[in-house]
Parts: C-alpha cells; sequence; structure tokens
C-alpha cells in the first residue's frame, strides 16, 4: 500500500490564492487532489508499496532547497528527493513551490497537480533535458497524460 503525505503550510494554502469562486478549494480538497495525482502516477507506474511526501512551500523556503541540494539560488518549481527505503521500497519527499505555481497561466490547482506528477515521477527516477526538448520527452508526455486523467 502507498501512504502519502500532504503538506501545506497556512502561507501557501488554497484561501490565500488568487484563484477565481469557482476554482477554490478548501484544504482538504487541495490534499486529497495532490494525493490522487501522486496515487495515479505510482499506480501507472505499477507501484503498489512505498511512501511520499508533498510539501507545498514559498519561495524562500524552495530557494533554500534550491540553493543547498541543486546549488541554484533561486526559486524552482518543484524538487524531488527520492530516498533509501527499507527492502528497497520507494520513499520519496516532493517540495513543490507554491508561488511558482501561481505565476504560471492556468488554474492555480492545475498547475499544483502536474507538479505533485512531475515531482513523483522525478522520485521514480524519470529524467527530461533542461531545455525546450523537456517538452518533447517521454516524461512531459507520461506527466500530461497523467494531468488530464486526474483532472478528468
Amino acid at each position: 500500500m502507498n501512504d502519502v503525505v500532504i503538506s501545506i503550510p497556512a502561507a501557501s494554502s488554497p484561501s490565500s490564492s488568487s484563484e477565481s469562486a469557482e476554482e477554490e478549494w478548501t484544504l482538504e480538497g487541495l490534499e486529497a487532489l495532490l494525493e490522487r495525482a501522486v496515487l495515479a502516477t505510482l499506480e501507472d507506474a505499477g507501484i503498489s508499496g512505498g511512501e511520499l511526501s508533498v510539501t507545498l512551500l514559498g519561495d524562500a523556503e524552495i530557494q533554500s532547497l534550491n540553493e543547498r541540494y541543486l546549488g541554484r539560488d533561486q526559486p524552482t518549481d518543484v524538487i524531488s528527493f527520492s530516498l533509501p527505503g527499507p527492502g528497497g521500497e520507494l520513499v520519496g519527499d516532493i517540495y513543490i513551490g507554491a508561488q511558482q505555481a501561481r505565476r504560471q497561466p492556468g488554474p492555480w490547482t492545475e498547475e499544483l497537480v502536474r507538479l505533485a506528477i512531475h515531482g513523483t515521477l522525478h522520485v521514480l527516477g524519470h529524467d527530461h533535458p533542461e531545455d525546450e526538448a523537456r517538452y518533447a520527452s517521454p516524461m512531459f508526455q507520461v506527466q500530461e497524460r497523467l494531468v488530464r486523467a486526474v483532472l478528468s
């Protein structure tokens, strides 16, 4: 069984979002949506055992992680860590830049789903080019298929 823990600090909560009334989400609804995104990604990969955490962070917090672990002194949209689990079980942490997600075109919640899936794919070992070729990569194709499935 897969365990997914979603952490949404108050500064990143849905009530601080600029979405229109019809796109507002409760904290519980947003947690459930992100959990569904992660679980759909794991199911698609055939993973039935593991533990992942997803945490939404502000710019300062994700910039600090980005600088500390990747040597990039700037905010980013998502950072993932795959950790050694007992018996080779999947264990990982995904940090999503909530403010970065809000800056993207389209609904904030759609971007959060995309980033949760993107981070989960990285935990699973997927990668993509850093340039514009990323949008044609196999990882991106899987990501967008899963985004559509989760949001449908």
